[in-house]
């Protein structure tokens, strides 16, 4: 099983997004089995709050009907996990902070799988909510064909079930 954590800013809008999608993903291709997904905060100052409300309205307008509370990180999820996806160069060096960078090799840029390899920006700044979903979308989709392709044999008993 494959533990994956999206990390942002407040955990409210981009790393839920980024749940919301890859989960629907894994259950689509028939490899939700092989999963463990969640997303978290580099900050706690959103620490119990629903996603924002324009972000959860763009998932909606998507078909996703999902709920969640933000959570910060920690170093347990960290240590935990098998990736970690960050939104940001900030959350990538919040991270590595968090850390200690003793597990810099887990921790990468969600944005690193998409062509031009970019940041996805904070939609709370930008306020261009269906941008960020499509960046987030295509991310997504891009780090599952990645991993997928990558660890390939470890997904053929969800394909037998």
């Amino acid at each position: 099983m494959f533990s994956v954590i999206f990390v942002c800013l407040g955990n409210i809008c981009r790393s839920p997004m980024a749940e919301a999608v890859f989960k629907q993903l894994i259950e689509e291709r028939g490899v939700a089995q092989s999963f463990k997904v969640n997303s978290r905060a580099t900050s706690d100052c959103e620490e119990d709050n629903p996603v924002y409300p324009p972000a959860q309205r763009t998932l909606r307008e998507h078909g996703y009907n999902f709920t969640h509370r933000a959570r910060q990180l920690t170093l347990a999820d960290v240590k935990n996990a098998d990736y970690v996806l960050v939104m940001d160069g900030m959350n990538y060096e919040d991270v590595l902070r968090m850390t200690g960078s003793g597990y810099a090799d887990k921790v990468l840029r969600l944005g690193d799988y998409l062509p031009e390899k970019q940041d996805i920006d904070d939609p709370w700044y930008t306020r261009d909510f269906e941008r960020t979903y499509r960046e987030v979308y295509a991310a997504c989709n891009a780090f599952l064909d990645w991993i997928t392709g990558e660890h390939g044999n470890a997904f053929q008993y969800d394909k037998l079930n």
